[in-house]
């Protein structure tokens, strides 16, 4: 008891005036806010005579940025906090609470995650054509542990052998059952199921669990007080998703076809969100970010390689439009539905999931957001406080008192031109000012 209170006490207070706050809903009036060890203390109050002062000369300071759909590794994790991401939600991969214990200890200047864990697919469903045959370890990954120190090239090897152990095979109501049980015993936060056939990845024909497989796990994870996602490129597969349950999509459905408005009422009435993920819908028909990759505030803090696969792209459904994407993503936001900033960017730099970077895309999907019809401050709270609500992440997503020191400090003003997003000057993580 004593050591706590000695702590508490002793936690350094900073002071951060002089600054434009968006706090995840709206701009406010408040100058300055002030951060004691972990948490905002006070927003537009006295401030402490003990404080240290940083004066952000009119800079605007936002909340951490929150990405609601990556594959992540240690290393896409340390380039999100560069980006003023704080946070990034997992939809498939090894970042359980089991697996932050295994791969997270120790490390700093990582963001936060929470994860899915292994998501819920038919045996040769999706992702399995976008990954190599066999068992061995793909080549991309060894790459990528050659650039590790050792302490986290053995926590990554270690998380990867664990859930690598025993790939469950999903094709009857009960294994989808128990394979949710494995994943919230391994503290999985939420749940991902796959409806995903192929057409738009350029792989048809891929196998699919039945809907009644489906509803199942969807029932059994709300039993265990787990929301599920589902991944849906199509509007057929995106009113499956909905018929069975699904509390969010986790993509946006790259056609339009006649009966998109009652696809987009369906949506609304069932009260999911959608995380359209923009930047990949892009990618997908065939541009690459490169826009992005030659900004200076982006290719800075990146390595070469994710550099050249922001100049790539899938390209799998080329015959596709963007106004598409851009009409169904406005149609559902003037419907009143929940959208989301996500990229579904993956753990590391493979050739062909192009256009996508850890940190730089959700800056992108927010400014292709924009481009869709959304307002500044519409895409910003997408990015923060919505998803923050709709994954119950209470703590964090807005700046008031008691919330995580998460935020980040950028020049000019993002709430009337999202492109100031980039112009990073500080980013915070639980209190602690990060070297970028």
């Amino acid at each position: 008891m004593t050591n706590k209170t000695h702590k508490s006490t002793t936690e350094k207070v900073t002071a951060i005036t002089n600054v434009r706050i968006f706090d995840g809903e709206k701009v406010i009036n408040a100058r300055n806010i002030v951060i004691k060890g972990e948490k905002i203390i006070a927003v537009g109050e006295d401030i402490p005579a003990n404080a240290t002062i940083i004066n952000a000369d009119n800079a605007t300071l936002l909340p951490g940025l929150i990405d609601a759909h990556v594959h992540t590794s240690i290393g896409g994790l340390k380039d999100a906090l560069k980006f003023g991401v704080t946070t990034e939600l997992e939809m498939n991969g090894d970042f359980t609470k089991r697996g932050r214990e295994i791969q997270l200890k120790d490390v700093v200047d990582v963001a936060d995650v929470r994860s899915a864990g292994t998501a819920i697919t038919a045996p040769g469903g999706h992702p399995d054509e976008l990954l190599p045959d066999g068992d061995e370890i793909p080549e991309f990954i060894l790459k990528e542990l050659e650039k590790l120190s050792r302490e986290d090239k053995e926590a990554m090897l270690a998380a990867y052998a664990h859930d690598h152990e025993e790939i469950p095979q999903v094709t009857t109501a009960k294994e989808a059952i128990k394979h949710v049980h494995t994943q919230v015993k391994n503290g999985a936060d939420f749940i991902k199921i796959m409806i995903e056939e192929g057409t738009v990845l350029g792989a048809p024909g891929l196998p699919v669990l039945s809907d009644a497989i489906l509803k199942a796990t969807v029932d059994e994870a709300h039993k265990l007080e787990k929301i599920v996602i589902a991944h849906v490129l199509t509007a057929q597969s995106s009113q499956e998703a909905i018929n069975i349950g699904a509390d969010g999509l986790g993509h946006l459905f790259i056609d339009r076809p006649e009966s998109t408005s009652k696809l987009v009422s369906s949506i609304a009435e069932s009260g999911a969100f959608v995380t359209p993920c923009l930047v990949l819908n892009s990618s997908i028909l065939g541009n690459s970010a490169s826009e992005l990759a030659d900004d200076p505030r982006v290719y800075s803090k990146l390595s070469p390689e994710w550099v050249d696969i922001l100049n790539t792209s899938f390209n799998t459904f080329p015959q596709g439009s963007m106004e598409n994407s851009f009409q169904n993503v406005m149609d559902l936001h003037n419907a009143g539905v929940d959208i989301l900033v996500g990229t579904d960017v993956s753990p590391v730099p493979v050739p062909n999931l192009g256009g996508l970077a850890h940190g730089a895309s959700v800056h992108h999907e927010m400014q292709l957001l924009v481009k869709a019809g959304f307002t500044p401050i519409e895409a910003l709270q997408s990015a923060t406080s919505k998803t923050a609500r709709c994954f119950c992440l209470d703590d964090r997503g807005r700046i008031a008192e008691g919330m995580r020191a998460d935020f980040v400090l950028v020049n000019g003003d993002p709430t009337t031109n999202i492109t100031d997003t980039l112009s990073i000057r500080s980013v915070w993580f639980k209190g602690i000012k990060q070297s970028i």
